[in-house]
């Protein structure tokens, strides 16, 4: 055996004693190396409450599709309908949600991401109602345009204070 087959199998030794020895329990002591400001690109990566926004979002956005094909049919196309009451419903979920979760119940932080930043994130349709707001606007729809903004910001407004009322009532 030569001098440098002693160093390996020195180094090897103490290495498999290492891995061998060590205890078996969970150790969140890895170092983190990037940094943004305070936020650790560990705590950045974590996936899990990325799933639960996506279930959410998944559950809001079907509902919304479905919800809004059923109101077509049974309106006017004049007036977007369906982005007025999906906006409405989402607002009283949201208010009852928030309330409920805040001043009621004791809740996981999990259903904040599930129920209000996907599911109401993806149900209701800002974006919607913006682009209709604009397009009667560029059309000289004047009624239409003064209506869907009264209408969206009243009574969204309206179902956020009624969802906070029903959950303080409950």
């Amino acid at each position: 055996m030569h001098d440098h087959d002693h160093v390996f199998h020195g180094l090897m030794g103490k290495a498999m004693e290492f891995a061998f020895n060590r205890p078996l329990t969970a150790d969140d002591s890895y170092p983190e190396f990037f940094y943004f400001g305070a936020i650790s690109m560990q705590s950045l990566i974590d996936w899990k409450p990325y799933l639960w926004i996506s279930l959410g979002g998944i559950l809001g956005a079907n509902l919304r599709y479905f919800l809004s094909r059923i109101i077509t049919r049974f309106s006017d196309a004049a007036f977007p309908l369906g982005t007025l009451l999906i906006n409405i419903t989402g607002s009283l979920v949201l208010g009852f949600f928030l309330v409920w979760t805040t001043e009621r119940v004791f809740a996981d932080p999990k259903w904040r991401l599930l129920v209000a930043i996907g599911f109401c994130g993806s149900y209701t349709t800002f974006s919607s109602y913006a682009y209709e707001t604009m397009s009667y606007f560029e059309q000289g729809h004047w009624a239409l345009f003064a209506s869907n903004i009264l209408a969206n910001n009243v009574l969204c407004l309206g179902a956020i204070i009624a969802g906070a009322m029903i959950a303080r009532a409950i």
